[in-house]
């Protein structure tokens, strides 16, 4: 084989690994404005969203911080300051004082799976169990995954339910789903 064909069939084999590469490892969605990086943790990507100011603002409240730094994975299902607002008028503020700290735990673990689960598992889960995947999170909740049409909706115990407007955002320790509605234990 002549010289130049060898470098032809090289180079042609260096582009198809690098559009394959392309498409395999697609860039992190923007996140309220900002750039979300898969090499830095849950709470370092979140404290930059302007979206999830209220989730922050939750998660230190809760002394949740340190867990969300850890190692993981975790799959965090991560509601907008929009759902924050769409509690009942007071809601948010009563959660956010200290005597109610163990309520507001008990919420934002609900939203908390001890696994990374992308839109792709996700939806695997749910059509291998008839469209459907009940899943426990480190909260102790029980909420229903389903899949349809390409769209993730997430029902919580008490029969609310969430639809994920930016799946996959990878972290370091996991990955984060925007949810547009806050997901609530049964009473």
């Amino acid at each position: 084989m002549k010289l130049s064909t060898l470098r032809a069939v090289a180079a042609a084999a260096m582009l198809s690994v690098t559009a394959i590469a392309g498409v395999a490892y697609a860039e992190n969605p923007m996140v309220g404005g900002a750039p979300m990086s898969e090499t830095k943790d849950i709470i370092d990507n979140a404290v930059n969203s302007a979206d999830h100011t209220t989730l922050v603002a939750a998660v230190t409240a809760a002394g949740l911080v340190d867990t969300l730094k850890g190692a993981g994975p975790f799959t965090v299902l991560a509601p907008t300051n929009d759902a924050f607002a769409g509690l009942p008028a007071g809601t948010v503020d009563n959660l956010l004082k200290p005597e109610n700290k163990e309520q507001l735990v008990k919420i934002l673990t609900c939203h908390v799976v001890p696994a990374k689960a992308l839109a792709a598992d996700i939806t695997k889960m749910a059509m291998d169990d008839g469209g459907t995947h009940e899943v426990d999170t480190v909260g102790g909740c029980k909420l229903w995954l389903k899949a349809d049409g390409g769209k993730v909706t997430i029902t919580d115990e008490a029969g609310g339910t969430a639809n994920v407007t930016i799946a996959d955002v990878i972290q370091s320790n996991g990955v984060i789903h925007v949810i547009d509605k806050v997901l609530l234990p049964k009473t």
